[in-house]
């Protein structure tokens, strides 16, 4: 939300009824050394986080321990570090990216310029790879304190991105513009509560919003990733926004359509499955003289890899959300942040969430499965229309599922089909049953005349040591297979 020039000067003057300079706050009259900027930025965002506060703060103009309003000739739109932006510069430098934000505002005169920073949420920001904190109203390392690197990590711990605010000190009108709350209750399927106040009790009873420790009301991340009618509004949030592109063919080489959106995750659900089943390709087959439309991919996968996309995601990597690509060949469903468990395990192992409670609230609005069964949904979509197996990958800072089209056997490669053996194994073991050679055939389409290829496909998946023999001792006819983490429990 912007400030408007009003709430700027408030923000400055309440800044400065603070006794002293705390962890959170600094004031400065003309420096500009980008070294101490970038420095302030990681003490100043850690030390919001430890003192449980939204953001940091540096602002230029006010003289120290007296507060007296000087103004200042710092202007950071023309600042510069090694021939880059001021801005572009401290954000190379920051690890990971915390948004923050130059502001301007005049007072009694007098040019204040503002730098909000967003406190840190799940690891301590560091500038040049170095931690910094404020102690004493001195900058120093992290390190040197390892009591209050002890309390950043609890914070961490203790309050997750989802319960931080997008929006603080709201009044009561503003909550219900700026979230979609037909949208809530149609989702639980409940009456809309007669008179605002009720209104705002059910919205406070999932954490979407809390009370201000003054007045008004704290829009949530939470709050405002599910119900935004506008991401836009948030700042911080903005890029999050899910982003869907279509290519022409098969490369990234021409786009056809690339379209982000702007509403929060469970108002814009369905609109956004709408939208991605539209550019999903499709063919037509003609069964007992009646034309029918096939889609490429079953509903259900994609519709539980972009749910996990935007339950599952890092927000804690700043810049980028969730993104959908579509090609001719394939669908990618890609989202912020490397995966919390092994790719090779996500089948069958429990789940892991950074995000609890967007997870939850996801679930009971039955955007996603239940908790564990959402790939397990996928894997069995896919065999079910016997397409090629999905991949699970993760390349830097990112988790990634694909979905691919039709392919005969004869056209899939060896990693396709040995991907295919493997997630066919992992998916019989979490049915309590086991992978055999007549199962696979089944899983291809292939008839019992080929059982050798299968045969073939088995053993290459065996020599990747994925799968292994139930029971080395049964004959070839016999034999059941299980994947590799499950052969100590067989």
């Amino acid at each position: 939300m912007s400030y408007s020039e009003e709430n700027l000067a408030k923000l400055v003057r309440k800044l400065c009824d603070l006794p002293s300079e705390t962890e959170w706050v600094e004031f400065k009259h003309n420096t500009t050394d980008p070294e101490d900027i970038g420095k302030y930025i990681s003490a100043l965002s850690n030390g919001a986080a430890l003192n449980d506060q939204h953001h940091g703060y540096l602002v230029w103009g006010i003289k120290n321990h007296t507060h007296e309003i000087l103004g200042t000739d710092f202007d950071p739109k023309k600042a510069k570090a090694k021939n880059q932006p001021l801005r572009h510069w401290l954000l190379s430098m920051l690890k990971p990216e915390v948004p923050f934000h130059f502001l301007e505002v005049g007072i009694d005169g007098e040019k204040v310029v503002i730098l909000e920073i967003g406190r840190a949420t799940s690891h301590p920001v560091s500038f040049k790879n170095v931690e910094y904190i404020r102690i004493d109203e001195v900058t120093r390392q992290l390190t040197s304190s390892p009591e209050r690197a002890r309390r950043l990590w609890k914070m961490f711990s203790e309050k997750p991105f989802e319960k931080l605010s997008a929006v603080e000190q709201a009044d009561d009108k503003t909550v219900l513009q700026m979230l979609d709350y037909p949208a809530y209750f149609n989702l639980l399927k409940k009456p809309i509560p007669e008179g605002r106040g009720n209104i705002l009790n059910e919205l406070k009873s999932s954490r979407l919003i809390v009370q201000h420790d003054i007045e008004g009301w704290n829009i949530t991340n939470l709050g405002a990733l599910l119900f935004a009618k506008s991401l836009s509004d948030f700042p911080d949030l903005k890029r999050k926004a899910v982003r869907v592109i279509k290519y022409k063919g098969k490369d990234r080489r021409e786009t056809d359509r690339d379209r982000t959106g702007d509403m929060g995750y469970a108002t814009g659900f369905k609109g956004l499955m709408e939208y991605i089943d539209a550019l999903l390709p499709s063919h037509e087959i003609i069964e007992e003289g009646i034309r029918n439309t096939v889609r490429m991919f079953p509903d259900l996968a994609v519709r539980e890899l972009v749910a996990n996309a935007l339950i599952h995601q890092d927000f804690s990597i700043t810049g980028t959300g969730p993104k959908i690509e579509i090609f001719d060949d394939r669908i990618e469903v890609t989202n912020p942040g490397e995966p919390l468990i092994s790719t090779d395990r996500f089948v069958d192992a429990p789940p892991q969430s950074r995000n609890e409670s967007l997870a939850s609230l996801m679930r009971q609005f039955g955007i996603c499965e239940e908790q564990g069964s959402g790939i397990d949904k996928v894997v069995s979509e896919v065999e079910r229309a016997q397409l090629p197996a999905p991949l699970f990958d993760a390349p830097p800072d990112a988790t990634r599922a694909i979905l691919f089209s039709h392919k005969k056997l004869a056209d899939m490669d060896k990693s396709d089909r040995i991907r295919a053996c493997y997630l066919h194994a992992c998916l019989k073991w979490v049915s309590n049953e086991r992978m055999t050679n007549s199962s696979l055939r089944e899983r291809f389409g292939i008839k019992t005349n080929n059982r050798a290829m299968v045969s073939r496909i088995i053993k290459d998946t065996v020599e990747k040591n994925l799968v292994v023999p139930e029971n080395t001792e049964a004959g070839p006819k016999f034999m059941r297979y299980v994947p590799f983490w499950a052969s100590s429990s067989s």
